[in-house]
């Protein structure tokens, strides 16, 4: 049995390795121009369909990521969303941060093609961030760069210039001279677009810079050469543009390579030799360019082509051909959703066709107020942090200095004001404390007057009892019992009818003699008794407490001791620390019962307070000054507690106090 499960396992793994080969070899073949994009997009169904019976999720989640990257440049967007949904959700469960990351970028790409831009902006942001969680700094400044070229292209250009700075200062740290070319590249057209024409050309200056150091001297951006002379042109120095766009055009092998930037600064080149009239080769210079985007299907660059097509004829009063160009450049500008190249086209339309003037401007006037919500509402969407660059700094170095003086005193008064709440709130809590500290001091001094007041009260009460109780036996016992006598001596006369009588007065005064015997022997034990004043306060103290809060009580005591013997100092500490403990279990202990047990132990006092509560850990629960004030009392005492507390079993308070003597209570002797 062994044998023949090793050799279905080993199997299986052979399987899965072929099966994962020949899902590689689908996902390379879809790549290869050589076949028809149908045909391509057959391969890629198999590698789906054969990647979802994997078992391994990390090489699932591999061919599932590059898969729908294919699918993404083969521009099938239903399949993309698929699978693209798919990788997010396997990377979070795989966790697997990077290839995550990887996806929102795809995202914001296929959104950027589908020209969501809020949509692209929003995913290369979280692709942004993710990188930068995983330490991957390259990958997040290029994550900014793209953000960078979303705003750019929605007009927030401000957005955009903080966006790409960022990412120049972390491509500089990284000195990756790539990716600072693109990016002074992008920060050109965006300082350009800000009509900052000198700072855009000195940006292009310095990509153009990083390219040489990238490619070892040589150029290979001429993108950011052909910008040069745009930016030229915008300033109308168009016999300083041409030679940047005679330079592009004389790359070897450039219409080839790159038709679409051949046909870009070959466009330039004309309409820069339009602007200086130079009017010849015009004509057939803008039909090779259109010529090449046709050919490229480049839609926005056909609307262009057809723009400056009609700007050429109606120059050249060829009316005919002009309004055929500017409809052509109206129509491919909403094919291509180039809302600046249809509002330029418009506007040449009403000139074009000078009796539909009107419309045209009503329609451009329609256009642009629908543009700039749009863009107001795309920029909203966009991040609004603005940062000055050090070149600013330099140039605003007063207004940076009157920064740091308000910053100086802001932080100044912040101080200050921190310091008023300080010193105001120490004072406060002083006051505080000295006024509870007297409250303590006057209270324990109401209740040592009670007690005292008590004790008199009582004594009093004693004493007169022990006065009534000799009156009573000394007094009138003594002379009821002579009277007895007497006539004890009379009765022993023989008259029938005196012995009945005297008998029935001796019966009598036996009787009054017996209740008032009586009398004083309970009187007498009375005053002799010692009545526990300290008792009865935590009896009250327990109870009042108790009823109040609606719980039960139990108060236990060793009934033998006589407690009034123990010291004030004692005896008003004890009472308020067994307080202390009640008032915490009522407050927080949610309890049903509270107990109090007292006893006497090897000259000890032995105080229990507790509760039947929910109980709390004693160690990390925060002391407050109930505890502080119970450590107090029992030092003061020379003694000392413990807490025994659990989770749900309630919580108990210990105290052990050492006392000088122990008097018990003795029971009276009946007087004779």
């Amino acid at each position: 049995m062994c044998f023949i499960s090793c050799g279905n396992k080993e199997n299986k793994n052979i399987s899965s390795s072929t099966d994962n080969d020949s899902i590689s070899i689908w996902i390379s073949n879809s790549r290869k121009s050589s076949f028809e994009k149908q045909k391509r997009v057959q391969f890629l169904e198999k590698a789906y369909l054969a990647n979802k019976e994997l078992s391994t999720d990390s090489t699932r989640l591999k061919n599932l990521s590059s898969i729908s990257l294919r699918y993404s440049s083969l521009k099938d967007s239903l399949n993309f969303r698929k699978t693209n949904a798919e990788v997010i959700l396997l990377s979070k469960k795989n966790k697997d941060s990077i290839t995550l990351a990887n996806s929102y970028w795809d995202l914001g790409s296929f959104f950027k093609s589908q020209s969501i831009m809020d949509s692209s902006f929003f995913y290369f942001q979280k692709a942004h961030k993710t990188f930068l969680l995983n330490n991957k700094k390259q990958l997040a400044a290029r994550m900014l760069l793209a953000m960078a070229n979303i705003q750019e292209s929605a007009n927030d250009n401000t957005g955009a210039e903080i966006n790409c700075i960022k990412a120049i200062e972390i491509f500089k740290s990284l000195e990756d001279y790539k990716y600072l070319s693109r990016s002074y590249n992008t920060l050109g057209i965006i300082t350009n677009n800000l009509e900052d024409n000198d700072k855009a050309i000195s940006y292009y200056k310095e990509a153009i810079a990083y390219d040489k150091k990238t490619n070892n001297g040589s150029i290979k951006s001429y993108s950011t050469i052909n910008n040069l002379g745009v930016t030229n042109s915008t300033n109308k120095n168009y016999e300083n543009a041409i030679p940047y766009f005679e330079q592009v055009l004389n790359s070897p092998d450039l219409l080839k390579k790159n038709p679409q930037l051949y046909a870009t600064a070959l466009n330039n080149l004309t309409s820069a030799n339009f602007k200086l009239n130079k009017l010849d080769s015009i004509e057939k210079n803008y039909l090779k360019v259109l010529n090449i985007r046709e050919k490229e299907n480049n839609i926005v660059g056909i609307s262009a082509s057809h723009f400056y097509l009609a700007e050429y004829y109606l120059k050249v009063n060829d009316t005919s051909n002009a309004k055929k160009n500017i409809t052509n450049a109206i129509k491919f500008a909403k094919l291509s959703s180039n809302n600046e190249r249809l509002l330029e086209s418009l506007k040449l339309a009403a000139k074009t066709e000078p009796e539909n003037a009107a419309k045209y401007l009503l329609e451009n006037i329609n256009l642009q107020d629908s543009l700039e919500k749009e863009e107001r509402r795309i920029r909203n969407k966009f991040a609004r942090i603005r940062f000055e660059t050090d070149e600013f700094i330099a140039q605003n170095e007063l207004l940076q200095k009157q920064k740091q003086l308000w910053t100086g005193i802001t932080a100044g008064l912040i101080l200050l004001l921190i310091a008023i709440y300080v010193i105001v709130s120490q004072r406060s809590k002083n006051q505080k404390l000295k006024f509870t500290q007297q409250q303590q001091a006057n209270n324990q001094e109401v209740f040592n007057l009670m007690l005292a007041q008590k004790q008199k009260v009582d004594e009093a009460k004693r004493n007169e009892q022990k006065r009534i109780s000799e009156e009573l036996h000394d007094g009138v016992l003594g002379k009821m019992l002579g009277a007895r006598m007497v006539l004890t001596g009379l009765n022993k006369k023989v008259d029938p009818i005196a012995i009945a009588e005297k008998s029935k007065a001796i019966d009598a005064l036996k009787n009054v003699e017996g209740e008032v015997r009586a009398i004083s022997h309970e009187l007498n034990h009375a005053a002799y008794q010692k009545i526990p004043n300290f008792i009865n306060s935590i009896k009250e103290l327990l109870a009042t407490n108790a009823k109040n809060a609606k719980i039960d009580e139990e108060f236990n005591y060793n009934n033998t001791f006589d407690w009034d013997t123990l010291s004030g100092d004692i005896k008003i500490n004890v009472y308020r620390m067994i307080q202390e403990c009640i008032h915490n279990s009522i407050k927080h202990a949610e309890c049903q019962k509270i107990y109090v047990n007292f006893d006497i132990h090897k000259f000890n006092f032995e105080i229990t307070v507790g509760d039947n509560g929910k109980g709390y850990d004693f160690n990390k629960e925060k002391k407050g000054i109930g505890l502080r004030n119970i450590k107090s009392r029992i030092n003061k005492l020379n003694g000392h507690f413990t807490v025994d507390s659990k989770l749900g079993k309630g919580t108990s308070f210990f105290f052990n106090i050492p006392i000088s003597k122990i008097k018990k209570y003795k029971e009276q002797e009946t007087p004779a």
